[in-house]
């Protein structure tokens, strides 16, 4: 069984794409995937890019999604000390690369700049991975 983290970009993909994981695989991210899942549905709708009816339903897949979302204290350190390491000036993309080096085997990101910064910290993987 592969435990892969996922960004708010990837549990979209998953949500709109309408595609179940392989059953081997299972789902972790950080508590602030919902909230940023939230903001880039309303960015969506505000840009006249998705009707509201559309955001509504894939607010409601993300809920329906089988992941495990952390935010321990032990994370929250983590991301803390990983975006102090990389000289950001804020720390939710840090809870990304927490979550994936403390639980998962793998990163999946649909973000270049999180790929780039999760070198050296923690595996990455393909979307596709997750269908096989």
């Amino acid at each position: 069984m592969t435990r892969y983290a996922i960004d708010a970009p990837t549990a979209l993909r998953l949500v709109q794409n309408d595609r179940l994981i392989d059953e081997r695989h299972s789902l972790v991210g950080p508590n602030i995937l919902r909230s940023h899942v939230l903001s880039s549905l309303y960015r969506d709708v505000r840009a006249g890019e998705l009707d509201e009816t559309t955001a509504r339903e894939r607010l409601e897949g993300i809920a329906a999604l089988k992941i495990r979302l952390l935010g321990d204290r032990v994370s929250r350190a983590v991301a803390f000390r990983i975006a102090a390491q990389l000289g950001w000036d804020d720390t939710p993309l840090a809870e990304y690369l927490a979550v994936a080096t403390l639980q998962a085997d793998a990163l999946i990101t649909q973000d270049a700049s999180l790929a780039a910064a999760a070198e050296g910290l923690t595996l990455l993987a393909e979307y596709d991975d997750l269908f096989s």
